[in-house]
């Protein structure tokens, strides 16, 4: 669909009262703006320009490559979309108009707009919506045949507009030669002293124009965020949405309620998340999964038949069938193979577990690469560190590595090894071998009995 959106996001939203830039506090986890962006990439808008002012730099650290226009003055809404003007000088087409801190808007309401403006041929369309207690809103003021008279703000209203229910929601559609033509003309007579750019209907019907509306049933679509309440809420209800999709997709949710989800996350059929589990980012889960108590997940690749117990997974890949904790950690790039096990207590940090390896608990394995069938017992570590350099452990395949062993890295372990409990192992071991690495035991008979006496 040819159109081009105007994100209005210049704003500073004092009543934040956060140094963050409002358009960037997240929802669910991704910041308003950009959930705003992803709701018009799905409506097919072929291009965005995003009006920005307040902590630029921060804004595009954040958003990376965005095509953007400055407002170094904020004076209103028609003033913010007159600054796009250069960049749409050759563009003849539809703009949509909208703002960055309405991110509960979906693309099936954006897609709707679009469509009802090009059928009805008309110099814009405004979406409108109901609202009981209409108070702070711009109302729709309409002619017999049901098109826009005006768009009257609530400071300029009358007790007569007051009284009416059917609200703009700042968001709309323009042929743009219109807009920009009916922007030239706006002027600034009102309390704020700002440019309004719903002074842009009034132009337009001065000058001939019809102006319609595209009005939807739920107003929760364009509630604007402008303080930690209104983010508050508007979480909640993105949440609700997620979790709504992931279940009607084959997804079971013990308890929605207590069990949060991110947007960008993907799940297969037939997984079971439990009450407590925190699963973020662009996180993808695979078919018939098991997350059991207050589980996090974050960026990371779960394949099918995986059970995850009360643990953290950050940034890493987990292949089929491996089951995970209670009480483990996967820091980022933790790579398991198929069919491993994770158990009590164990952390894994840059490595790579070939398939069927098995470290049951109160093991540290870090920098390491370690063999298939391989078995880590408790309280086993990889030393990786020096106090100024990591270093690597490999260890072959159909090794045992006894209770409280240590490895110094660098250190290589050949295949089918056993590592003697107790061990500390500085040197390499070649394959076939048994490696002992402790002091000798000695046990002098008596001894306690003469240190008693004396």
């Amino acid at each position: 669909m040819k159109a081009i959106a105007i994100i209005l996001a210049a704003g500073q939203g004092t009543r934040m009262k956060s140094n963050l830039p409002k358009i960037l506090h997240k929802v669910n986890g991704i910041p308003m703006v950009k959930q705003v962006i992803k709701e018009l990439d799905k409506a097919k808008v072929e291009k965005n320009i995003l009006v920005l002012g307040h902590k630029i730099d921060e804004v595009l650290e954040e958003l990376g490559e965005v095509e953007y226009v400055v407002q170094n003055e904020r004076l209103g809404t028609g003033h913010a979309v007159m600054q796009a003007e250069e960049k749409l000088k050759d563009y003849d087409g539809i703009v949509v108009v909208l703002c960055g801190d309405t991110p509960l808007i979906t693309a099936k309401t954006i897609d709707m707009l679009i469509n009802e403006h090009i059928n009805n041929k008309e110099a814009a369309t405004v979406l409108t919506t109901d609202f009981e207690n209409p108070f702070g809103y711009g109302r729709i003021v309409k002619n017999t045949s049901g098109n826009i008279e005006a768009i009257v703000e609530e400071k300029e209203a009358t007790e007569e507009i007051k009284a009416i229910k059917e609200v703009n929601t700042g968001v709309y559609c323009f042929d743009s030669k219109k807009l920009f033509k009916a922007l030239h003309k706006v002027g600034k007579n009102n309390e704020k002293g700002e440019y309004y750019l719903t002074d842009v209907v009034k132009i337009l019907k001065e000058n001939g124009e019809n102006v319609k509306t595209h009005k939807i049933s739920d107003n929760k679509e364009v509630y604007g965020v402008n303080s930690k309440v209104h983010l508050s809420t508007a979480e909640s209800i993105l949440k609700d949405r997620k979790n709504m999709e992931l279940m009607e997709s084959g997804v079971t949710l013990i308890d929605p309620s207590t069990t949060y989800i991110e947007m960008d996350v993907k799940i297969g059929k037939d997984s079971i998340i439990y009450p407590g589990a925190i699963i973020q980012g662009n996180t993808v889960i695979g078919e018939n999964v098991t997350i059991i108590g207050n589980s996090r997940i974050v960026n990371s690749e779960i394949s099918a038949n995986v059970v995850i117990e009360s643990s953290v997974i950050e940034e890493s890949v987990v292949e089929e069938g491996v089951t995970i904790g209670p009480f483990a950690h996967l820091r980022p790039k933790a790579y398991l193979k198929k069919n491993v096990h994770i158990g009590n207590f164990v952390e894994i940090k840059k490595s790579t577990l070939e398939k069927g390896v098995k470290a049951g608990h109160l093991t540290y394995i870090g920098d390491s690469e370690i063999g298939e069938d391989t078995n880590i017992g408790a309280g086993t570590i990889t030393c990786n560190y020096d106090g100024k350099n990591k270093f690597k452990t490999i260890i072959g395949k159909d090794v045992f590595v006894g209770s409280n062993t240590k490895f110094v890295a660098p250190v290589v372990i050949g295949d089918n090894v056993l590592i003697a409990a107790g061990s500390t192992i500085t040197e390499d071991v070649s394959k076939d071998s048994l490696a002992i690495a402790r002091a000798r035991q000695v046990v002098k008979d008596g001894y306690l009995k003469k240190i008693k006496k004396s």
